[in-house]
């Protein structure tokens, strides 16, 4: 069952990044764009091994365009984005990026027709607001939220939490840890070598 929430994850993750480029309702414009990440999920013509590599070119373009790569890393970073020059900071939310992908781009691959369901959302501050969903997988119903900001006339998301699990929090922890020990640095180093993998 964890795999099967950490692959839901990893839907949610693409799903998120879809927003639209105009401001508008969040819950509007998430359960808008989650369908259009499922469209490519579905597609019968992007079946198969040979389909892979277009599939993710899909999915990656979404994401490229709508996620809002700096606000999650500096959330996730937290106190310690401070401790980044700018250079660095450049490069944490390039490898951050590439990271996430490595740890749920074939999650999502493997997507299985879950149904998702929106339901409210919450204004958290002026630019600031959390829609919640519900996706069932194999008879269970997992609830997920969509933390988003608005920015520049958008809404962009910048974290998601499922069952009470918080993307931006799980990895800030991983990262606390290893800067309090650590320099900037020697976290980018950490994170180079993880980007390259087996």
């Amino acid at each position: 069952m964890k795999k099967k929430i950490f692959a839901i994850l990893g839907i949610v993750l693409m799903a998120i990044s879809a927003l639209p480029a105009h401001a508008g309702a969040p819950r509007d414009a998430v359960e808008e764009n989650v369908n259009k990440v499922l469209s490519i999920l579905r597609d019968p013509k992007l079946k198969g091994e040979a389909a892979k590599e277009t599939k993710k070119a899909r999915l990656r373009a979404l994401y490229d365009v709508m996620f809002d790569e700096v606000e999650l890393s500096r959330r996730t970073l937290a106190r310690n984005w401070n401790r980044f020059s700018p250079s660095e900071r450049r490069e944490f939310v390039l490898l951050f990026k590439q990271v996430l992908e490595k740890a749920y781009i074939d999650k999502i691959l493997a997507y299985t027709n879950e149904r998702v369901i929106f339901d409210r959302e919450i204004s958290r501050g002026e630019n600031l607001a959390e829609v919640h969903s519900r996706v069932f997988s194999s008879g269970k119903e997992i609830p997920i939220s969509y933390r988003a900001i608005m920015k520049n006339n958008t809404w962009k998301v910048y974290d998601v939490v499922v069952e009470n699990v918080s993307l931006v929090q799980n990895y800030r922890t991983q990262f606390n840890e290893i800067l309090a020990k650590s320099t900037p640095e020697e976290l980018l180093v950490t994170l180079r070598k993880k980007v390259k993998g087996p």
